[in-house]
């Protein structure tokens, strides 16, 4: 098999497509909680901790500039995203539960008899 004939097969398999397909919904859905993050929580909580703005934390040490308010903001990004994959989890998880398989029903009285018969003479 030539190099680029196992490359294709490789490409082309399921895995890797769907692999593909989530980082790019992945990316897209970073975008959107950093946008909500952005605009709507971060000044919320600015406002309900002092009325500043997170992105403006920083020290200055020489002529560096260690802004540790971006830090922050990444951080209730994270746990943003994390949530709401739990969520999204989690309703899958509750789609795919299916009920227990039921137990076999009970043998019928002949099946009873004709396996007593049977293990009676498995003894002989």
């Amino acid at each position: 098999m030539s190099f680029f004939s196992e490359f294709k097969a490789f490409a082309m398999k399921g895995n890797v497509i769907d692999l593909a397909v989530g980082i790019v919904i992945g990316a897209a859905f970073g975008k959107i909680v950093s946008a909500l993050v952005d605009a709507i929580i971060m000044p919320v909580v600015g406002i309900l901790i002092g009325g500043f703005d997170f992105k403006s934390l920083m020290v200055k040490v020489g002529t560096a500039e260690i802004k540790y308010g971006l830090f922050i903001q990444s951080i209730v990004e994270f746990l943003i995203i994390a949530f709401a994959l739990f969520l999204v989890i989690k309703a899958i998880n509750r789609m795919k539960k299916e009920e227990a398989p039921a137990a076999p029903p009970a043998p019928t009285p002949t099946e009873q008899l004709l396996a007593e018969i049977r293990d009676e003479l498995k003894k002989k």
